[in-house]
């Protein structure tokens, strides 16, 4: 009896340190190898050079900011695996070049910008996750070899031909349906309403549509002895890896079937949790840095929700549902629930109408999903017989698209929430744990009351607080000004590039709509329709001239900008009761100088500068008693020690309750 606890611990200690070396290698910052192309530009003071390199393509073409037109132009991208390390090609008009051709190519070798903020997104942390540390813009390149790549060919086949018979829209959903949206290029408007809507994961490739795969092949191979049907599994889980790609998600949909087949032919009983955990710690031990892929994180929790939670739902549900409904309801609720924490650490969203949306395309997905894979098969194996096999299955792919694109149009379809601390983040994932988990006692769902209310109160107390946030990356300026919970956004530059962080920061911080926003750029903006949709009023120059005069003023309740001088782009910025002076340039700040001289210069809580002032600037700014002072690049030498500077990409921030 003494043996099965010490034989349990040992266990246990073996996990737990698996586990910590897991998470030891997850979170070291991977590093160039030896010869890898960046180290040149390290050698060079990161300054772009101009080389030559040679390798193989490891995908195909991708659109760098949106889709690809019809004739081939637009800016593109693709890996470029070297004789040692990666980089990452950028092309200004995408040439028709495939996964697998070796080429030699010519341009200027940079490093890839890194994020300036956590909240958002930047070229540097995508392609460190790829094992790539530099990017190659090409002027020039030769084709060298053009080898055989049957598996990409097969995908491209067979997403041409159903994009060519459907359309872009629902074709694309189609073509998703068998290979996966991460090798399918859907428009960028339907992606977004299938995330809005929280119907993602239906165009991932994953263990739903592994299952639907098994459900027709092992009904198949019922008769054939053991080894028949197991070889018949086999072969359609290798053909779906191959298909979709060696994704997290799908290794792991893959490799839990596996485990559960064999456990099952062998005549033992199934414990899908155990499947689930040893499937996940496999794949865990070979890519450590799966740890931090979100797809594997959502995939394995999701799963883990379905296991654990969705049969005792169902039966809690069936006291107020009929039986049908509490079976429909209990899978994307308990996905819901489990993955709320990941959903608001990685995006600061929630699909408010995923479990109904859910509801109402879980009848369609089956079918579609099979119909997709016998129209994929049809146009490898049959094509004649492609346009009128499709008929049935685009008027079903269109009454889906339908439903998506309803939900995604409704009123806050994503509740931006923003993204928590980190340790909220845990605090929730403690809660949900202790609410959704069955069979725990009644003093554990107290603490996931208890932990839940914590959680809202202290988010909703960080939302509501006075704040000032700057970005600051190249010459770009993101000023973020936000009083109870309302936000307004002053940026120096009007281009597509600054719209696109600007909303990203949105969603970051909970923010639905800035109240106004300010753009201080002399030239109009690139695209008036993106700044239209990022805020309510948005005022912008269209001559040169400066968008606000002397006498005028931006506000809303709590926030409000006003110029300070004639012809100046010097502002007053003011937060709550905050009071900050922004100065773009050294104009404004002789602007607004020549103002003060006037008379008694008002209190200030803050000064913002874009430029870097003179020694002689800055003994005239620290006789202003500011605060704080704050400098959007480098610090440069004598910098007062009090006062921060954001670096040449980077962020600063200030709060007050």
């Amino acid at each position: 009896m003494a043996k099965c606890p010490l034989k349990s611990l040992l266990w246990g200690l073996l996990l737990a340190l698996l586990l910590l070396r897991v998470a030891l290698v997850a979170f070291t910052p991977l590093a160039p190898a030896a010869g890898d192309p960046v180290l040149r530009l390290q050698a060079a003071a990161d300054t772009p050079v101009e080389l030559e390199l040679r390798g193989t393509l490891l995908g195909d073409l991708v659109p760098s900011g949106g889709p690809i037109p019809s004739g081939g132009a637009g800016a593109c991208r693709a890996l470029l695996q070297l004789p040692v390390g990666r980089t990452e090609l950028r092309f200004q008009e995408c040439p028709p070049l495939q996964e697998g051709w070796r080429l030699q190519v010519q341009g200027r070798l940079r490093q890839p910008q890194s994020s300036p903020h956590p909240l958002l997104s930047a070229p540097a942390e995508r392609l460190a996750r790829q094992g790539a540390f530099s990017q190659l813009q090409v002027q020039d390149f030769t084709v060298l070899q053009r080898p055989a790549t049957p598996v990409a060919d097969l995908r491209r086949r067979m997403a041409r031909a159903l994009i060519q018979q459907a359309g872009p829209d629902r074709g694309g959903v189609l073509a998703a349906l068998v290979l996966g949206s991460a090798v399918v290029p859907l428009p960028l408007e339907l992606r977004e309403a299938f995330r809005a809507s929280g119907l993602s994961h239906a165009l991932a490739a994953s263990g739903f549509h592994l299952s639907v795969l098994l459900g027709v092949v092992l009904p198949l191979g019922s008769r054939l002895p053991r080894l028949g049907r197991l070889g018949l599994a086999a072969a359609a889980m290798g053909l779906f890896v191959l298909l979709a790609g060696p994704q997290p998600s799908v290794l792991r949909a893959v490799l839990m079937g596996a485990l559960a087949l064999g456990v099952v032919e062998s005549g033992h009983r199934s414990r899908p949790l155990g499947i689930l955990a040893a499937s996940a710690l496999v794949l865990l031990l070979a890519r450590p840095d799966w740890l931090l892929d979100v797809g594997f994180q959502l995939s394995v929790v999701a799963t883990a929700a379905l296991v654990i939670s969705a049969r005792p739902l169902e039966l809690g549900m069936r006291r107020w549902l009929p039986g049908w409904l509490a079976v429909a309801t209990a899978v994307p609720l308990a996905a819901s629930l489990y993955t709320l924490p990941l959903q608001l650490l990685h995006f600061g969203v929630v699909p408010l109408y995923a479990v109904p949306a859910n509801l109402v395309v879980a009848p369609l997905l089956t079918p579609l999903t099979l119909g997709a894979m016998a129209l994929a098969c049809l146009a490898v194996l049959l094509p004649p017989l492609l346009p009128l096999a499709t008929v049935p299955i685009d008027w079903l792919c269109r009454l889906l698209v339908l439903v998506v694109k309803a939900f995604a149009a409704l009123p806050m379809a994503q509740w931006q929430l923003g993204r928590p601390a980190p340790w909220l983040v845990l605090l929730l994932a403690l809660a949900v744990i202790a609410l959704a988990v069955p069979g725990l006692t009644r003093r554990w769902r107290l603490l996931g009351v208890g932990l839940l209310t914590l959680v809202a109160a202290v988010h909703l107390s960080l939302l509501g607080a006075d704040q000032l946030l700057l970005v600051h990356q190249g010459r770009l300026d993101l000023l973020v000004a936000r009083h109870r919970g309302r936000a307004a956004l002053v940026s120096s530059s009007a281009d597509g590039f600054s719209c696109s962080l600007a909303s990203q920061l949105a969603r970051g911080l909970g923010v639905q709509r800035y109240d106004w926003a300010l753009l201080l750029d002399p030239l109009a903006p690139e695209q008036p329709g993106c700044w239209q949709g990022q805020a309510g009023l948005v005022l912008a120059s269209a001559d040169g001239s400066v968008p606000l005069q002397p006498g005028q003023r931006l506000a809303s309740r709590g926030l409000s900008a006003a110029p300070v001088a004639i012809e100046s782009r010097a502002m007053q910025l003011q937060v709550g009761r905050w009071r900050w002076l922004l100065l773009p340039d050294r104009q404004a700040l002789w602007a607004w100088q020549g103002r003060a001289n006037t008379g008694d210069p008002a209190r200030l809580d803050g000064v913002w500068l874009g430029f870097r002032p003179s020694p002689r600037e800055r003994v005239q700014l620290q006789a202003l008693g500011a605060e704080r002072v704050w400098l959007s690049g480098g610090t440069p030498p004598g910098w007062p020690g009090g006062w921060a500077a954001s670096g040449s990409s980077g962020s600063l921030q200030a709060a007050r309750g």
